[in-house]
Formats: structure tokens, C-alpha cells, sequence
């Protein structure tokens, strides 16, 4: 497991008994995760500022005290917008810092301009931190929403060259293909279901390994990774790498679950990722 223990601004306190409680640079939110089936002998809701909770059809934000409507907080000289909001999210998934800084150094330690596709970017965590490190990036997502924070966030870091694109990813890609558009890296972080802006499904175990071989296609003839990260309970480590391998071939190839540290000594798992190599 790659667990993301480099943060200063963000930790989780404690977890159990279907939730997670959380410093998020000084503000205790605490929010339900099914992964945690864990018990807990303590009170999760003693001091938290706001919690989630979950009704059927959806759930709401308790709040204890005032807090900001959003707030900043910094991993490794990035800043991103933290905001409470609808089923439970903040608007950051601090676990993916595992996959920022992977990233991040790849584009760097390649001595070239690097043009990242981010798909199903959300709000663009990944973006930004590829764009800092000197990538010229394109960021996609199906929700006009998540689009607004992600250009909140370029700008709270000064990043004015990242290209943002309200669209479903497929679609954007097979117009991609047809402009002969290549990109040397892309990222995907796709939902278990969606629904693009016209009404188009996608369901994870049925689109994605057919969306990674169109994706190949938009691959410059000099790629320097392909990312899959995804939250899927159920869809392990191992799958994403048969994916990888199967459409890009068996070498160097990896794939982990990723995790969050805990005050307690625990690890939280968040979810996995895979990564293709291309060693140019």
C-alpha cells in the first residue's frame, strides 16, 4: 500500500463504526466511509465542528459551531479550496497526494514539455499539481460545478495555462482522435456510474477497459505514463494492472492500494491506483 503521510495541514484523528473523523487545516469534520467497519470505544462527534449524515436519498452537513463556507489548505506548496459539500465531499481527496507527487516527478525528471490529459479530473487536485511542476495540461469533467472550484484552484496557485473543458470524457476523446490531438501522459479517475452533460451512462466495470483502449489513442508517440486511480470498492489493484497490461503491454506496470495514515496507527484505505511507465 502507497499511504500518503506528507501532509501537515490535513490528518485523520480517529475512525470507526462507519466514519472518519478529520483535521482539515484545524477544522474537525467528521463523515461516514463505508470502508471503515471498524468499532471505535470513542465518541467521534465530541468537538468536531461539522459532521455529515446520511439520510435515505441523500444526507446533510450538522454544523456545531461556525466555520468558513470554504477555506484553504496546503500540501507541499500547493493550495487547494476546501468546501463542505453535498454527499459528504470537501472538494479535496487528500490520499491522491501519493499520486501528485509520483507525478510530479516524472514530469520534472523528463526534461521536456509534458501535455497531461486529466480525466474525470473533479476538481483538479492532479491538475494542479502536474501544471506545477511545468506540464501543460488539459482537465476534463462532466460537471460545469467541478470545473468552477478546479479553476479556483489553478488560480489560488497562479496557474493560468491549464486548459478546462466542461464534457463527457469519451466524447472528448473521440473528437480528440479525430483532430489527431496526443497527449504524453493521462490521468483518469472515474466514477463507478456517471452521467455525462447529454445524458450519457457510464458504469465503471462495463466502460472502462474499452475507455482505456480509446484513450491509447490520444497517446503521443513519446508517452510518459498512463494513471488509473479509482474508488470502486471491489475493483482491486490487480484488475487496474491487468487493464494497463492489456491494452499497453506487461512492462513496468504497477499498481497499489492507496491509504491515508491515522492518528490511532491504523491506515484508512482510500481506494487503488495503477500507473504504465514509459522509460523515454
Amino acid at each position: 500500500m502507497r499511504v500518503a503521510d506528507s501532509w501537515k495541514d490535513y490528518r485523520v484523528i480517529a475512525t470507526g463504526d462507519g466514519q472518519k473523523l478529520e483535521s482539515w487545516a484545524g477544522v474537525k469534520l467528521l463523515r461516514p466511509d463505508p470502508q471503515v467497519i471498524w468499532h471505535t470505544k470513542k465518541d467521534l462527534k465530541e468537538g468536531v465542528d461539522a459532521f455529515y449524515e446520511r439520510k435515505e436519498g441523500g444526507g446533510f452537513w450538522n454544523y456545531n459551531k461556525k466555520i468558513p463556507e470554504q477555506w484553504t489548505i496546503s500540501w507541499q506548496g500547493l493550495k487547494f479550496v476546501v468546501k463542505p459539500m453535498g454527499f459528504k465531499h470537501t472538494g479535496i481527496f487528500p490520499e491522491q497526494a501519493v499520486n501528485w507527487q509520483m507525478m510530479s516527478k516524472l514530469i520534472k525528471d523528463s526534461g521536456r514539455e509534458i501535455k497531461v490529459l486529466n480525466l474525470f479530473a473533479y476538481t483538479g487536485g492532479a491538475s494542479v499539481a502536474c501544471a506545477k511542476a511545468g506540464a501543460k495540461v488539459t482537465h476534463v469533467d462532466a460537471s460545469k460545478g467541478m470545473v468552477e472550484r478546479a479553476k479556483e484552484n489553478a488560480k489560488l496557485n497562479d496557474l493560468s495555462s491549464i486548459r478546462f473543458i466542461v464534457d463527457d470524457c469519451e466524447k472528448f476523446i473521440q473528437r480528440e482522435i479525430r483532430r489527431e490531438n496526443f497527449y504524453d501522459a493521462i490521468i483518469m479517475d472515474p466514477p463507478s456510474y456517471g452521467r455525462g452533460p447529454s445524458g450519457e451512462m457510464w458504469k465503471l466495470e462495463d466502460n472502462l477497459a474499452d475507455f482505456v483502449e480509446l484513450c491509447k489513442k490520444v497517446l503521443s508517440d513519446k508517452p510518459l505514463f498512463v494513471l488509473i486511480n479509482s474508488y470502486t470498492t471491489g475493483l482491486q489493484p490487480t484488475v487496474i494492472a491487468n487493464i494497463l497490461k492489456s491494452v499497453f503491454g506487461n512492462s513496468n506496470v504497477e499498481a497499489d492500494e492507496i491509504g491515508l495514515p491515522t492518528d490511532e496507527g491504523l491506515i484508512l484505505p482510500c481506494g487503488a491506483s495503477g500507473v504504465k511507465l514509459w522509460k523515454n
